[in-house]
């Protein structure tokens, strides 16, 4: 429980780090428009922070944490999160700056951001079928 109690906190952090980046960023380019840098704060407090704190609870009273694919969950689903955010954060500071790309580069953010989607969604796919299994057996 411990470790996912931590993981949410650094989440936490995370999300308060892009908030922060968000507005002073925004702020310091004079950009006043639509950015994936708004939505930064909300993704990591939501899928991290929050995400975390509800696993702490569940571990409190299952055996989630000692499911053999636990390990395997924690490292899909935090690698499905960051990598998501990071092309997030490209995505948006190439919008703050005013960076013409091509639909080339364009499409390449989209499709590694949806690559790291699908990852996140392994996950948790691998975290339901883990709570599946942690409920009690019925007779």
């Amino acid at each position: 429980m411990k470790k996912l109690i931590n993981t949410s906190f650094v989440y936490a952090i995370l999300a308060i780090c892009g908030g922060v980046f968000y507005r002073e960023y925004t702020k310091y380019m004079h950009f006043d428009g639509k950015t994936m840098l708004a939505f930064v704060h909300t993704h990591l407090f939501v899928l991290g922070m929050i995400m975390f704190l509800i696993l702490a609870l569940f571990a409190i009273n299952t055996n989630l944490e000692k499911n053999k694919n636990f390990n395997k969950f924690l490292i899909t689903y935090n690698v499905g999160i960051i990598g998501t955010v990071i092309m997030m954060i490209i995505r948006g500071i190439l919008q703050v700056n005013g960076t013409i790309l091509s639909s080339g580069i364009s499409s390449m953010i989209s499709g590694i951001a949806g690559l790291f989607h699908i990852v996140l969604t392994i996950g948790l796919v691998m975290l339901f079928m883990m709570l599946k299994n942690c409920l009690p057996k019925k007779e």
